[in-house]
Order: structure tokens, then C-alpha cells, then sequence
């Protein structure tokens, strides 16, 4: 996917420091679920519904998601540890079914390190990684280890879905007020079920797609 070009070359420590790993992330949304609560700045009964199916996608990919036989070859040519600094939150739809792919592939090589980072608690971080001049997620800031440079992004989801959303935009433009909430669900639901039908495959081939060339050993350059 192609993304807007980034002017924040090196993420400061200050920020890094408030990064969660994907275990202490998922345990600290069951705890705001657990209190009617949700991330970001928004906790209405909508988006806490939504953080609630998020919580049970993530369950079920966090149970039987495996990486390809392709993909855990390619893991395997990384050579420069990486830190996998993702732009989340509870609520979003594609955060649920990218972000245990992202967890997968981190637990695959012990060079590169999953940090989750909130959206809406760094509007400075998110405004320097737009998609199309929008805040959207999840959007993996991929950052050399050693310096906390970065050296490339994807996101916010595979090329197919990212297809899917453009076109549903375009057609609810052209469509009467009363019945853009009952088209934009229908599409949510064709969304998901392209997710589920995929099973974290084209996550996988883009992403690692992105990341292979920026890891072998002539590639990293400081």
C-alpha cells in the first residue's frame, strides 16, 4: 500500500516509553471492559459494543492464527532487530484482525519487539502517519531498534480491504442520509467476513512484504 511520506524521522524516547507489549495491552482492555470502559476519548454504549466483539476477535485469532510456512521462512532472513511500534485502539474493527498477526509474527523472532501505542492519547505521533490525510489505524511505524529511527510504516490493512473501504466511501456519498448507517454496516459486516475468510493470510505476504527488505543486513542503514 502506498502511504503519505513521514517527517518525524526518529520516535523519542519520551513516547516509547509509554508503549504496551500485546499482553499488557489485551490485559488492560479486559480491565476497561470489565468497568463499561473502552480506549481513547469516546466510551459510549456504541463504542463499547464494539471494543466487546474486538476483545472476542482477538480471542479467536489469538487461538488458532498460524503463520504460513512461507511466512515463517522470511522471518527467519530478518538479520536487524526492529521494534513493531503499532498506532491502536480497543474499538477499531481492523486493529482486532491485524494486531494479533502483528503479535504472531513478533513472537516468531526474537528481533523484533511489539509496542502498542494509543491513538488518541498521541494525536502528535498519529498526525505524522496519515493515510490519505486521515487518522487511520492500526498504522505499524516500523522503527530500528538501536536508534529508534524510522525506517518504514504500513497499515492501516491489506491492499484488498483498503479497496473495500475506498469504494464503500465513494458509493455512501451518493446515497441519501437514511440509509448511510444501515450501508455502512453491511459493509463493516462484508469487511469482517473477508478478514475471517482470509485468516490473517494477506496480512502476513503485505506486511512482510514491507518489512523483509528493510531487515536484511545491507538494507538497515543508520
Amino acid at each position: 500500500m502506498i502511504h503519505e511520506s513521514f517527517q518525524m524521522q526518529t520516535i523519542p524516547t519520551r513516547i516509547l516509553a509509554t508503549s504496551q507489549s500485546y499482553i499488557e495491552f489485551r490485559n488492560g482492555v479486559d480491565r476497561l471492559v470489565a468497568n463499561g470502559l473502552t480506549t481513547g476519548l469516546e466510551h459510549s454504549k456504541a463504542m463499547l459494543a464494539y471494543t466487546r466483539q474486538n476483545v472476542q476477535r482477538m480471542n479467536k485469532w489469538d487461538k488458532i492464527l498460524t503463520l504460513s510456512e512461507e511466512s515463517q521462512l522470511r522471518i527467519q532472513g530478518i538479520a536487524h532487530p526492529v521494534i513493531l511500534l503499532t498506532i491502536v485502539e480497543a474499538w477499531c474493527g481492523d486493529v482486532a484482525q491485524v494486531l494479533p498477526v502483528m503479535n504472531r509474527i513478533a513472537e516468531a523472532s526474537p528481533l523484533v519487539d511489539l509496542q502498542i501505542i494509543l491513538r488518541d492519547g498521541h494525536p502528535e505521533l498519529m498526525d505524522q502517519f496519515l493515510t490519505n490525510g486521515a487518522r487511520a489505524i492500526p498504522k505499524v511505524i516500523i522503527l530500528d531498534m538501536e536508534t529508534n529511527e524510522v525506517i518504514g510504516t504500513w497499515g492501516p490493512r491489506p491492499s484488498e480491504a483498503q479497496a473495500m473501504i475506498m469504494d464503500m466511501k465513494q458509493i455512501v456519498e451518493t446515497m441519501p442520509e437514511v440509509e448511510r448507517a444501515g450501508f455502512r454496516q453491511k459493509s463493516s459486516e462484508a469487511m469482517h467476513a473477508w478478514y475471517a475468510r482470509d485468516k490473517g493470510q494477506r496480512v502476513q505476504i503485505e506486511f512482510l512484504n514491507t518489512l523483509i527488505p528493510l531487515v536484511r543486513s545491507e538494507a538497515v542503514v543508520g
